[in-house]
């Protein structure tokens, strides 16, 4: 009877060994007070934030400028996809006080342009539909000169619940398709891609004043052409703003990194994107959904006048 010998050196082997980062992938922190500053209010008012559960590389930056994407409904997602950092599990019961603690923060911080995302709430009837509304109404409330974007789920197979949300004074719904379609079984098993873009094709749909918006990350073993499709796809369901980052791999046991994207490659994806018909389009390697969102906004109240100029001209 043979032995199986074990080997050390292979027990625990990493599945998927991280790559080391290129030279042109570094966070900053542009002033450490201010960054201070903002940890002491999300922490004051017990409020969850994607920059860390999600850890996202710009964080340092961001939160150095009182910039913070606010995660409501808990910090457990129902979902597993394979990229992501925030934990999976059975979520708490939603906090009846968030919508005041988000108002709250937003005017200690004095944003200008405040992002709220959420994890995955299938667990919920609405998917979570009507605690956005909460939390959106009751932060323009306070905050009547600020302008609010969200970061929804798909609400996948929770019917019109979405709409509730559009119901709300809102100013950009962006729900990220995250990958090209071939992917989705192992990226977004949980997901479905033609479902991600019918939400976004019907938040348009009912409202036509809202800017929508979309991201998608490179790395994760997709082509160039799959990537010009997704851009065909974003435009057909009239998407204003697109977004492309690159994919970094949280841990060994998240998805794989293909690749890294250079540099010249986002700029040629951006090149490409714009001439899809976008308003707007940020592609570089630390591009993030809420990565500069205030001055994108902007960016995309000029980029729309210019729009409407046009065609009253012609």
């Amino acid at each position: 009877m043979s032995i199986k010998i074990r080997h050390p050196e292979k027990v625990n082997k990493p599945i998927n060994p991280i790559k080391k980062k290129p030279e042109w992938i570094r966070s900053k922190i542009l002033d450490s007070k201010i960054f201070f500053q903002t940890k002491k209010v999300i922490h004051q008012n017990n409020l969850v934030t994607v920059c860390q559960e999600a850890n996202c590389p710009n964080i340092t930056e961001c939160w150095s400028k009182k910039h913070a994407t606010f995660m409501i409904m808990g910090d457990t997602c129902t979902r597993a996809c394979a990229f992501c950092d925030v934990k999976t599990g059975k979520p708490t019961n939603l906090d009846i006080f968030e919508p005041v603690k988000i108002s709250n923060a937003v005017k200690k911080l004095d944003l200008k342009h405040v992002v709220i995302t959420s994890v995955d709430r299938d667990d919920l009837e609405d998917g979570g539909a009507n605690h956005f509304y909460k939390v959106i109404k009751a932060t323009r409330k306070k905050n009547p000169n600020t302008s609010i974007e969200v970061l929804t789920p798909d609400f996948l197979r929770k019917g019109d619940a979405y709409k509730k949300i559009l119901e709300t004074d809102l100013d950009v719904f962006n729900h990220n398709i995250e990958t090209v379609p071939r992917l989705y079984t192992k990226v977004r098993p949980g997901a479905r891609y033609f479902a991600s873009l019918e939400l976004l094709k019907n938040a348009k749909k009912c409202n036509h004043k809202v800017f929508t918006k979309s991201g998608i990350m490179v790395g994760l073993g997709e082509n160039k052409e799959e990537i010009i499709q997704v851009m065909d796809d974003l435009r057909t369901a009239e998407v204003d703003f697109l977004t492309i980052g690159q994919y970094l791999q949280p841990s060994v046991k998240h998805h794989p990194l293909n690749r890294y994207y250079h540099p010249n490659e986002f700029k040629e994806l951006e090149t490409i994107a714009k001439t899809k018909g976008f308003l707007l389009v940020s592609s570089s390697p630390l591009t993030r959904s809420s990565y500069h969102a205030d001055e994108d906004f902007k960016k995309l109240q000029v980029a729309r006048n210019k729009k409407v100029g046009c065609r009253q001209q012609q």
